[in-house]
């Protein structure tokens, strides 16, 4: 991702001193520039904050930066909670939910911070971000504007693809990049390292993000792995954990919007599980809009299937206790495409929001299921 803006919409200006000031405008969401935007520094109280990013002024910090940490911590405080009415929908309960996610997103997106070459963040006592904001955003050419949450978000993912993720699978260490799921579920990586395999000769998995699944396939005896995504930041991520795992002869991780060309007897994907919109980099992962992805796969499996392979669907059904899709829907998406459920593998959540009962939607969460369904074409 670059910070080189594309016209207007990439640049944001502000009044200081009488003068009018510009600058490139980065935002990880590909949220636009705000329009009404206030000079502030450390005299600013957490109340005025609150107050003014509620009516939709944002804040261009230039006090110091450990205090605008602590005065986005203090406006995220005076943001409503989110509580379920008695009685009321699960459905509705979680569209209200994520409309309050949205709301809270866009006002602590609402505290912006400079950054120079460097890249640096132009405040008093900031650390050094140079590598975390290469890493996220590439290089910054002249004096830009970004949140402070994604300044943070970029730090926070520096620190995970240093740390890496031990994946027991694997047993091994990968490292996810800025903006590419964790597969820190280990559910459904468990669900491919044990499901029988039809083949080791060929594999195509769809939407590889880090290359966890393609990493396990080839690390079962699959002879040859093709992963693609449609991110490039994805295949880079997954290009540098296959070398790392010493795949990368097997796995070929490839550019595609869905499927690579060619047929295999293996077809792996593992979709975003909920129906919805993504507002984040990472929302992607999580949210899928209208279920585009998840219809995609299924209605493109079966042409890309070799006679008698098998297309692995790796999905939860919590969207079916969230009351966002049905079972039926699936099952009717699944024929109409030409394709018969083969066999169905399932295993309970074991993630601590399936165990938090102070969660608001612990009731859909304890019943979470996640399967691989194996699917091949209709006869």
């Amino acid at each position: 991702m670059s910070t080189e803006p594309s016209p207007a919409s990439n640049v944001i200006s502000w009044m200081q001193a009488d003068a009018e000031h510009t600058a490139r405008w980065f935002s990880a969401s590909g949220a636009p520039a705000p329009k009404k935007v206030q000079v502030v520094d450390d005299s600013l109280t957490a109340d005025d904050a609150y107050r003014l990013v509620a009516q939709g002024t944002a804040l261009l910090w230039q006090g110091d930066y450990h205090n605008a940490r602590q005065l986005l911590s203090a406006i995220a405080r005076r943001l409503p909670t989110f509580s379920r009415n008695d009685g009321e929908d699960v459905a509705k309960a979680f569209y209200r939910y994520r409309q309050g996610r949205t709301q809270r997103a866009r006002m602590l997106g609402q505290l912006l911070v400079p950054l120079e070459q460097g890249p640096a963040v132009a405040l008093r006592r900031a650390p050094d971000v140079s590598q975390a904001w290469l890493a996220a955003a590439g290089p910054v050419e002249s004096l830009t504007v970004a949140t402070l949450q994604d300044v943070l978000g970029a730090v926070g993912a520096y620190e995970w693809r240093r740390n890496g993720l031990f994946i027991q699978e694997l047993d091994a260490v990968i490292h996810p990049h800025y903006g590419t799921f964790a597969p820190i579920r280990s559910e459904y990586l468990a669900l491919v390292a044990q499901a029988k395999l039809p083949s080791t000769e060929l594999a195509f998995d769809i939407g590889t993000g880090t290359g966890v699944l393609a990493a396990i396939l080839a690390q079962r005896g699959v002879k040859r792995v093709i992963a693609t995504d449609s991110e490039a930041r994805a295949i880079a991520c997954a290009q540098e954990n296959l070398q790392a795992l010493g795949l990368a002869q097997a796995v070929e991780a490839t550019l595609a919007n869905m499927f690579p060309e060619g047929r295999a007897p293996l077809v792996v994907c593992n979709p975003p599980w909920l129906p919805g919109t993504a507002n984040t980099l990472l929302d992607n992962a999580v949210y899928d809009p209208k279920s585009r992805m998840l219809k995609a796969f299924l209605t493109g499996l079966k042409e890309h299937l070799e006679p008698g392979g098998e297309g692995w669907l790796i999905i939860s059904d919590l969207a079916e206790h969230l009351g966002l899709r049905t079972r039926e829907d699936l099952l009717l998406w699944i024929g109409n495409a030409g394709l018969a459920v083969v066999d169905k593998v399932d295993t309970a959540a074991r993630h601590p929001r399936s165990m938090d009962a102070s969660d608001p939607f612990f009731a859909a969460r304890s019943q979470e299921i996640t399967s691989l369904w194996k699917l091949s074409a209709k006869a």
